[in-house]
């Protein structure tokens, strides 16, 4: 491709393009029809070498043309496109898409991963936390590909919970989008705790026990109806930690752990046998041992580890609620005393450890 220098015609300068000179009486110059046939010929090669077909009417098929050649090598375009409200974006809009949805729920639709589209990819990404729903939808019948072994489809539909949640997707010009990346790849279902009470990004939610939506939520009902721990609303008592199939149709319940301590379930291993994933386990006193003073004379030692004026001897007292000892009536007149009983710890109804409360969340998408 170059200027026409090589073709004779009226008003070119050594093959360049002049205006007309109405003082100096020179014309202006004339495009000669095999380099105007030459130019359109170039732009055309770049068009089919893309895969589009030439369109007259079409003034916009050598940019995408260009766009799809780069996408080829890479995908991602360098586009920052920002959004306050509902929109179905262009394929001229991807790239960076970030989102605000503090004014309200949000739905952002992906433009048809088709053949015109070809390979391309998309971020998108939350900038709020104001905890409205924000959801990224698949256009017409398009799938986005994630959660694949719950469903080989995918979803028509994701969702980015808390600020700086992001996924970044990638076309496959057949109809899918397919998850490249995302904010967090922790496991569907899994439960975590937390330093924070805030909703943390990365698709997490508080395991409350709440109903959620089947259509809302439909990767998360696939995992629970997958998960071994599904029972329903009317066996729910002592299955707490479990999921439960809602009404029946329309909802479903996640599990609720609020407040609880976790165990590792037994698993074969025969202990704490005859559990199942998701059971609740009521309180137990279990049997243990508290030294005391029983008489006066020799045998009296100060107890290792304890301070001065705390005795004890070798022999202890078994605290069992099965049997009539000492400790199934503590405070007990007999030994009620500074002198006898010393500081020997604090009672309540049941065993407890020393503990720290942190706030758990579940991954929820």
């Amino acid at each position: 491709m170059d200027y026409p220098k090589s073709v004779p015609s009226v008003g070119l300068v050594n093959g360049r393009f002049v205006d007309e000179n109405p003082v100096a009486g020179t014309p202006g110059s004339l495009i000669p029809a095999v380099w105007g046939n030459s130019v359109t010929q170039e732009i055309l090669n770049v068009i089919t070498g893309a895969g589009l077909t030439a369109a007259e009417a079409d003034t916009g098929q050598l940019l995408k043309a260009i766009q799809l050649i780069i996408g080829a090598t890479s995908p991602m375009r360098s586009v920052v496109t920002r959004l306050a409200s509902s929109k179905a974006l262009s394929d001229q809009e991807l790239g960076l898409v970030l989102i605000d949805g503090s004014p309200g729920a949000t739905t952002i639709t992906l433009p048809d991963a088709n053949v015109g589209l070809g390979v391309c990819d998309v971020i998108v990404r939350r900038v709020d936390n104001s905890g409205n729903r924000m959801v990224v939808q698949a256009s017409g019948p398009d799938r986005i590909r994630f959660h694949t072994h719950l469903s080989a489809s995918g979803y028509s539909f994701l969702v980015l919970m808390g600020g700086g949640d992001w996924w970044h997707l990638r076309s496959d010009g057949a109809g899918s989008w397919w998850q490249v990346g995302r904010c967090d790849n922790s496991a569907l279902g899994r439960p975590f705790f937390e330093t924070s009470t805030t909703l943390n990004p990365g698709g997490y939610g508080v395991p409350n026990g709440d109903l959620l939506k089947r259509s809302e939520w439909p990767w998360l009902w696939d995992f629970a109806r997958t998960s071994g721990a599904l029972t329903t609303e009317a066996a729910r008592a002592g299955m707490e930690g479990g999921w439960t199939s809602g009404d029946g149709a329309t909802n479903f319940r996640i599990p609720e752990i609020r407040g609880e301590f976790l165990r590792v379930l037994s698993e074969g291993r025969n202990i704490d046998t005859g559990r199942v994933a998701g059971s609740l386990q009521a309180h137990a006193l279990q049997s243990h041992n508290h030294y005391l003073p029983t008489g006066t004379g020799a045998n009296y030692k100060p107890a290792p580890g304890i301070p001065d004026g705390v005795w004890d001897v070798g022999t202890n007292v078994n605290f069992s609620p099965t049997t009539t000892t000492v400790a199934t009536t503590y405070p007990n007149p007999a030994f009620d005393s500074d002198t006898y009983i010393g500081n020997i710890g604090n009672f309540s109804g049941e065993t407890r450890p020393r503990n720290i409360a942190f706030p758990a969340r579940i991954k929820l998408i």
